[in-house]
């Protein structure tokens, strides 16, 4: 079975000039090139399509997603990664659930005149959407130590958190345009505030050598942290784990 390339644009609420763009970067070829030109696209190029669509809503880049792709080898391969895909998904559609729980309380509140909660009204919307990753990862007590710390800050010291990570992730993409190498002086020097940062989470237990890289590891597995990194520059995350492994290797084993 195969689709035309105004059939596959239509459903997938893109264009025809954008899949065609796909085409000639080589990220999604069509199956058929008919003789007047016109392009069709067989099951396994719907599916390819797909996982285009995810990585580009994670953030990706297309050089990142045609990486990605690239690694594939078959159909394993594509269902482990849309796997990966589904579960994400899931996590957000939880996470979007408990804020049309939390808009449907507040509504129903201010309509019938019953005092608001701040639990209930900002539910869905803080840091604890990455409470079930966080505790399989690292524990419980992992968890609720840095979600004790985030709570106590304020607003302020949060942006100013959050701000710190930024510079770090420049500096970072900065030194891999540069042409820096991760074992080198000035990447080290960013990946001693990039362990400052990460340790000020960690409430008094400053992670060890293997959590440390196996952050830095994740950050490359993890398609949400690499098109967070990535945005920085093209090979940034990739860049961020080396430094960690060797920052790990050389000042935390």
């Amino acid at each position: 079975m195969e689709w035309s390339i105004q059939e596959i644009a239509r459903t997938a609420g893109t264009t025809s000039r954008t899949l065609r763009h796909y085409g000639e970067v080589g990220l999604l070829r069509p199956s058929r090139v008919a003789a007047n030109g016109y392009r069709y696209y067989d099951a396994h190029a719907l599916v390819r399509l797909q996982r285009i669509l995810l990585l580009r809503e994670l953030g990706l880049g297309l050089p990142a997603i045609a990486e990605a792709l690239d690694g594939d080898r078959g159909p394993a391969d594509t269902a482990a990664a849309l796997d990966a895909h589904l579960e994400l998904l899931e996590q957000e559609r939880r996470r979007i659930g408990r804020q049309i729980a939390s808009v449907q309380t507040t509504l129903r509140k201010l309509r019938e005149g019953e005092p608001l909660m701040a639990d209930e009204v900002l539910d869905g919307f803080d840091h604890t959407r990455y409470e079930e990753e966080v505790t399989r990862r690292w524990g419980k007590a992992a968890y609720e130590r840095g979600d004790r710390w985030w709570r106590s800050l304020s607003e302020a010291e949060r942006r100013g958190f959050q701000r710190r990570q930024r510079d770090i992730a420049d500096d970072f993409a900065a030194a891999h345009a540069a042409g820096e190498s991760p074992d080198g002086v000035a990447a080290q020097e960013i990946t001693r505030r990039q362990y400052e940062w990460i340790s000020a989470g960690w409430q008094g237990r400053e992670p060890s050598a293997e959590a440390f890289a196996g952050l830095g590891q994740m950050y490359v597995d993890d398609p949400r942290f690499t098109a967070h990194y990535d945005a920085h520059g093209e090979g940034t995350a990739e860049f961020v784990r080396d430094a960690m492994r060797v920052y790990a290797d050389r000042n935390l084993a």
